[in-house]
């Protein structure tokens, strides 16, 4: 792969960064601002991406509570940005019973503060900023364990599909030499 292409890869991930649950907007977003935030930092993760429509479906599926008035909450867009980034390598009822689970054993910002704090971990390592997986958290329980092997996947699948965007950028400079 051309070392400028590697470069611009990392550069992305270098200062990806999720928003701590305290700074998600809790004034009450409607949908298509919803969106947007959602959209403005999930974006350098490339394939991770969340519509309206899909937000909608994600509330008559009862993954995330209907809106009051309209307008989504703080912990309703922190269970959205999970959904985003983990239904790329999930089905929706595996999405479910994790949702179900999660709800049964941590509450909304002790979950989604994990999930953001490993997210950005593993994507860190996977794509070669740092040496090791930091430990994230204080315990070990099966949850956490089965989260971060997802995360994993998720990191493994980020890394690989932006290689394949490089590839594919390199293959079509050259056809245009």
């Amino acid at each position: 792969m051309d070392p400028k292409g590697k470069e611009a890869m990392t550069a992305a991930i270098r200062s990806f960064r999720l928003p701590r649950y305290e700074e998600i907007p809790n004034v009450g977003l409607y949908l298509e601002q919803t969106t947007t935030y959602l959209a403005e930092y999930l974006s350098p993760l490339r394939d991770v991406t969340i519509t309206a429509s899909m937000i909608s479906n994600y509330v008559k599926m009862g993954l995330v509570a209907s809106p009051i008035k309209k307008r989504y909450s703080r912990e309703q867009i922190a269970y959205l940005m999970f959904i985003a980034v983990i239904k790329t390598v999930l089905s929706m009822e595996d999405i479910r019973l994790f949702l179900e689970l999660q709800r049964r054993t941590y509450d909304c910002p002790v979950a989604y503060e994990y999930f953001r704090s490993e997210l950005e971990n593993v994507l860190r390592y996977v794509f070669g900023i740092k040496d090791e997986v930091d430990n994230v958290g204080v315990d070990s329980t099966d949850e956490k364990i089965m989260l971060r092997n997802t995360i994993i996947t998720v990191a493994h699948k980020v890394y690989v599909d932006q290689c394949f965007l490089e590839l594919r950028q390199m293959e079509e400079e050259k056809g245009h030499v």
